[in-house]
């Protein structure tokens, strides 16, 4: 799925969000990327998904897709920032969808991944990406670290070690991707749902050749995600060495229902309107006693 052409006839114009000045298109430029997908409990995994308009994505198996991103933004319209993304491979609509199907009928499941965590490097991201797309960003302690043999990353928070992934880096990226993805995120009760399109040169990793390791912290933030019984072995990984990205000019937004009335209220505008402008970074993470983590 390449861009849409009303999006290539925005560049070089100017926008002005809640005090972000945007060069459009919002675009990343020639920024490493990792990517890891694990089966889990799809059953379980509903339990994280608001409302009722999200399902699980069920494979052949019947199981669900915990997916984890991280790319490493060199250049983007806010600066330099590392993004972690913890996400559940899901469909939108009235009710489940049947298995695998969505993977190739995108558009007609509404096919994408529901945002669990999403950790990022900048202030100016947190404000950005919650504000406006209604991404469940907050700052945190990231690193991306790329080697001969592997890609890895890992998260920290308030002193304490969330999560870590590393993946056997591939021989070489060779295969040629034009893509569209649709994010699910949830703010201010609301769903919102993103669209971004990537292209570049990937290696991939599939079944018994794709080697992840993931370490899952006691961070609140991602201690719950041992619930989903993630299998510890990979089903798919993938490094891309220079992700080209544009996220698309609009946003939808829908109410989420609910069989009983809610009790409690998610994260809303009180969380965004205090924060600036800052690109500066957190502190590198330093936890290495992580080995206890491991799923």
């Amino acid at each position: 799925m390449g861009v849409p052409k009303r999006i290539k006839r925005y560049e070089g114009q100017h926008a002005l969000v809640d005090g972000i000045p945007y060069v459009m298109p919002i675009n990343c430029v020639d920024s490493p990327a990792l990517f890891a997908g694990f089966q889990i409990n799809a059953d379980k995994a509903r339990a994280f998904l608001p409302g009722n308009e999200l399902h699980p994505f069920r494979l052949w198996n019947g199981k669900g897709l915990l997916l984890i991103t991280v790319i490493n933004y060199l250049e983007t319209s806010i600066g330099k920032y590392i993004e972690f993304s913890v996400a559940i491979a899901c469909t939108h609509g009235r009710k489940p969808a049947p298995r695998l199907l969505p993977g190739l009928m995108m558009g007609f499941y509404g096919t994408g991944q529901y945002v669990v965590d999403l950790p990022v490097s900048s202030e100016i991201s947190v404000k950005g990406g919650k504000g406006i797309w209604g991404m469940p960003k907050h700052q945190a302690n990231l690193d991306y670290e790329i080697t001969d043999d592997t890609v890895s990353s890992q998260y920290e928070k308030d002193g304490q070690f969330a999560m870590r992934i590393e993946i056997d880096r591939p021989s070489r990226a060779w295969i040629p991707f034009n893509i569209g993805a649709t994010n699910y995120c949830q703010f201010r009760n609301m769903l919102f749902a993103s669209y971004i399109y990537f292209k570049g040169k990937a290696g991939f990793h599939l079944f018994n050749s794709a080697n992840a390791r993931l370490y899952i912290g006691d961070h609140p933030r991602t201690a719950p995600l041992r619930e989903l019984e993630i299998d510890g072995d990979a089903i798919l990984t993938a490094f891309i060495p220079e992700a080209n990205g544009i996220l698309d000019d609009h946003f939808d937004t829908w109410f989420l229902t609910y069989d009983e009335a809610p009790e409690t209220m998610p994260e809303g505008m009180e969380s965004v309107v205090d924060l600036g402008l800052s690109e500066e970074w957190l502190a590198s993470p330093s936890i290495t006693d992580y080995q206890q983590f491991k799923i």
